[in-house]
């Protein structure tokens, strides 16, 4: 019997999912997903995204059961990809294998690198889906923005999709395997208990040799979680979108808060970016005097075009793989590389930088895996500038840190932020400056710092300024209870900013800016545009976002 194989990667729906219905057409389809222990050993990985995933896993089997049809499942196997596929065709003579192309990290890259190899030395045909608006093989930013649009503007695929019929399974025991390899890491098996769906039976974090601590308050996962959190912000919180996402008193409820659910594909960036323009149009038909939809409607605008740079910044990633570990702009190597110093980093990591403001948004990101992109941005700042830190361990722990870490987006925000892409202007955020514009009254940093309840405000983002008889008074002490900065503040920005100028301006400097430009920089009609002179184009006719839109996370 000659199988369809839909392989399930970062794609956990079943809504909108061209692979799916392309396998219909061709015969009967197979459902898998492959728990990789290769995937989960890489060091941007962590037990929360495992979380979440086991959750969305749950949801799509149910999908997929709900058809009613003989055989209608997901199947969860545990083993390296290539010897998972190996041993299905031999039992099933797999003809196909549809998936959704992945823009991840390296070891992603490689992983589907040798899956095609290994379909091509069979003679299994490989057919790769597009899901975002990310063009594989791109060679001129000229057009991308059109490919783009065709792909979010074309219908979403249809579910269930005409003459779907799934494959029995070809083992007749449960936890069979289904093929020995040495080493355990090849071990392919069936991870099902007696024909039910027991996620119960896979491998837990501490066994994928994974950190078993998750953010007690995370996201949770699945399709129903995803269509409440966008029914939500499209009714009712995008109204608070424009001027709230800055905060992190705000931003909770004003960002969308679909950023996992795009991450691992649990809603289709299609369907996200069409409800968006459907609810926006019946905002803004609605009579001038209804400032609630137009409140709407402006906010659903500007969240349109966040969904537009999600795209541009994949498409960095997939464009040069290399960025994820290389500076974009290698006029830059060497800046930071030598100058590790893991006292920074440990007191970052720790929540002990002694800056208010940066210490309460790491103790809310392990809270909660999620921050806004203002702070997330600060965060990236301060270990670029006044801690000069290299931006690939902390890119490292932040993607852990991050239950929404999508590798295309997080890699070039990392270098963006750091100012070793060459073509952006250098972003420096003061952690000071930054509380008393987006947490005036400290009610962020004392809900995440409780040591701090009763210092003034007046001493509040500079705790170590106080007095010793007011620290007294407050039940604060400086240096045990509260630390000291690690640096003085700013000297240490001034340091940094002048050092990192220092290389610039040079013509061979310039020369590598604009081959990166070349290859990565937006183009007229794009939010923020600029040519191969640094010069911005005459304004689109669409209306386009403020340029803290472009802080992507």
């Amino acid at each position: 019997m000659a199988v369809q194989l839909v392989w399930f990667k970062r794609d956990l729906r079943v809504h909108d999912h061209a692979p799916l219905a392309t396998a219909a057409r061709s015969g009967p389809v197979l459902a898998i997903y492959i728990i990789e222990p290769s995937l989960w050993r890489q060091p941007d990985a962590a037990a929360q995204h495992w979380g979440f995933i086991r959750e969305s896993l749950a949801e799509l089997d149910a999908a997929l059961r709900a058809t009613g049809l003989p055989h209608a499942r997901l199947h969860v196997l545990m083993g390296e990809a290539v010897p998972v596929l190996q041993a299905l065709h031999q039992r099933l003579g797999v003809q196909a294998i549809h998936a959704h192309e992945e823009t991840g990290n390296a070891h992603t890259f490689a992983r589907d690198q040798a899956v095609r190899r290994w379909a091509r030395a069979h003679g299994v045909a490989m057919h790769e889906a597009r899901q975002f608006g990310v063009v594989r093989g791109l060679r001129d930013r000229n057009h991308w923005l059109a490919e783009r649009e065709a792909l979010m503007a074309a219908a979403q695929v249809r579910w269930p999709p005409p003459a779907l019929t799934f494959a029995p399974w070809p083992l007749e025991r449960p936890a069979q395997l289904l093929g020995a390899w040495e080493g355990a890491a090849d071990t392919v098996v069936w991870r099902e208990c007696d024909g039910a769906f027991a996620p119960s039976a896979w491998p837990d974090a501490a066994a994928l040799g994974l950190d078993p601590w998750q953010p007690p308050n995370r996201q949770r996962g699945g399709r129903s979680a995803a269509v409440t959190t966008l029914s939500d912000f499209l009714q009712d919180r995008a109204a608070l979108y424009r001027g709230g996402i800055s905060s992190p008193l705000t931003a909770p409820q004003a960002c969308s808060r679909l950023s996992p659910y795009l991450a691992y594909g649990v809603l289709s960036l299609r369907e996200v970016v069409q409800a968006t323009r459907a609810r926006c149009a019946a905002c803004r038909a609605q009579p001038s005097a209804n400032r609630l939809a137009h409140r709407l409607a402006a906010g659903l605008r500007a969240f349109e075009s966040r969904l537009f740079w999600h795209c541009h910044f994949i498409q960095k990633l997939e464009s040069e793989p290399e960025l994820e570990w290389c500076n974009l702009h290698r006029g830059y190597d060497g800046l930071r590389e030598d100058d590790w110093n893991p006292a920074h980093f440990d007191a970052l990591q720790q929540g002990r930088t002694g800056w208010p403001l940066v210490d309460a948004c790491v103790a809310q990101l392990r809270d909660s895996g999620w921050l806004n992109f203002r702070m997330r941005a600060m965060l990236v700042s301060v270990a670029a500038y006044p801690l000069w830190l290299h931006w690939r361990p902390v890119g490292l722990w932040l993607a852990r840190l991050f239950l929404d870490y999508e590798p295309g987006i997080h890699w070039p925000q990392m270098q963006m932020q750091s100012g070793t892409t060459g073509i952006n202007a250098t972003r420096v955020y003061n952690p000071i400056k930054q509380a008393r514009d987006h947490d005036p009254h400290g009610v962020f940093v004392r809900r995440w710092l409780p040591t701090l309840q009763r210092v003034p405000d007046v001493w509040l983002f500079e705790p170590w300024r106080m007095p010793a008889a007011l620290q007294q008074r407050c039940g604060v002490r400086i240096g045990y209870d509260i630390p000291v900065p690690v640096v003085e503040l700013e000297s240490a920005l001034r340091s940094g900013k002048a050092r990192l100028h220092a290389r610039r301006g040079t013509p061979a400097m310039d020369v590598l800016a604009a081959a990166v430009l070349q290859r990565h920089g937006s183009r007229r009609g794009m939010p923020g545009a600029r040519d191969a002179h640094g010069r911005e184009p005459a304004p689109p006719r669409r209306r386009t976002p403020p340029a803290e839109q472009l802080s992507l996370w």
